[in-house]
């Protein structure tokens, strides 16, 4: 058993409705993270527990109720400053800031590197990273800045990856259907790249002579993707006549998200940037072939296609379509042993 107790702390959804939301059923990638992490933890035997706060004023409340060893703050949310009280409150607390982007993410959200500067000049904050890249991406800005020695460097900045429950499913694929259905969820910003993704589906559909329903998550809007929404809706306009639909799904409780990959044909994720990638891993777990990009760390190489090329993507859709059930085996099995490494960082880590 560890004596270490941790705390994770979430920023509620800025559209969080009492009617619609629960914490349980917030619907983001974030608190699936983060809530898989804290399972995980729990089951490892290691305290663990997980809030989420409406702004930075609820964590001291928090702290003081758990008195938890380690907090670690899910994503940049809490202004550095306010580190400075509780640092003063809790002064055994070893606080931990976890991104989840690589820096061209990072790079759209305004006040990334400044408040990461000033982060790691409290004592007792660190700052853990999922994703190798930009790990290496912050270290090396932190040591020009601050002149630390490696390992100073590695004693405040480190890798933290993400974990992934291991339940996995096998589904029969039925496609003497007329219509088929492909899955492109996740946020629409333009890093996600749906626009020619939803291209290469519908020259997919149309030569194989069924009518494409391409499903994506329109509920929430990043990073200056109105646009690639707008352009999503007017180029599927013009597709009318040929029955080829783009489906707006609802964002929903992870069980009810899980059911609705578990209807697609085919997912794809064919993203620019990427540090582990939730919706991939759902819909592979349930049983759906998946074609990403390589900026997905667990996924197959040979099952990913190049980001920039509608024709690389068609290409992929059309082996898929073939051999589909060797796709999801042969992914299921990398995410497996990515994750089960992820275990065994954390639990060096805190146990």
């Amino acid at each position: 058993m560890s004596n270490n107790k941790i705390l994770f702390i979430l920023k509620r959804r800025p559209d969080y409705n009492a009617a619609t939301h629960s914490h349980i059923g917030m619907s983001t990638g974030l608190y699936n993270s983060a809530n898989f992490m804290n399972q995980m933890l729990i089951d490892s035997g290691i305290e663990s527990n997980l809030f989420v706060a409406i702004d930075n004023n609820c964590i001291d409340r928090e702290v003081t109720k758990h008195r938890p060893t380690h907090v670690i703050i899910e994503a940049l949310w809490v202004v550095p400053s306010k580190f400075t009280i509780l640092c003063k409150l809790h002064p055994k607390v070893k606080w931990i800031i976890r991104l989840h982007s690589e820096t061209p993410f990072l790079a759209g959200e305004g006040n990334a590197f400044d408040w990461i500067g000033d982060y790691v000049d409290f004592p007792n904050l660190y700052i853990g990273i999922n994703a190798p890249r930009a790990l290496l991406d912050v270290q090396t800005f932190l040591k020009i800045s601050k002149g630390w020695d490696n390992e100073k460097l590695n004693e405040k900045v480190f890798y933290m990856p993400n974990y992934y429950p291991q339940n996995y499913k096998t589904k029969e694929h039925n496609f003497n259907k007329d219509t088929i259905d492909i899955g492109c969820f996740g946020a629409v910003r333009p890093l996600k790249n749906h626009m020619i993704q939803a291209i290469a589906s519908i020259r997919f559909a149309d030569s194989i002579g069924k009518k494409l329903r391409f499903h994506i998550n329109s509920g929430r809007i990043e990073m200056k993707g109105e646009p690639v929404l707008n352009n999503l809706k007017g180029m599927f306009g013009h597709l009318f006549d040929k029955d080829h639909q783009l489906i707006n799904d609802n964002w929903r409780p992870r069980e009810e998200f899980l059911e609705l990959c578990e209807a697609m044909d085919i997912g794809l994720q064919c993203s620019f940037s990427e540090t582990f990638n939730i919706v991939g891993a759902d819909l592979i777990s349930v049983g759906v072939p998946l074609i990403g990009s390589v900026e997905i760390p667990w996924m197959k190489s040979s099952e990913c296609a190049d980001p920039t090329s509608s024709d690389d993507i068609y290409n992929k859709l059309l082996t898929i379509y073939k051999d589909p059930t060797d796709n999801v085996l042969s992914n299921q099995f990398k995410l497996k042993k990515y994750t089960n490494k992820t275990k065994k960082i954390w639990l060096d880590i805190f146990k």
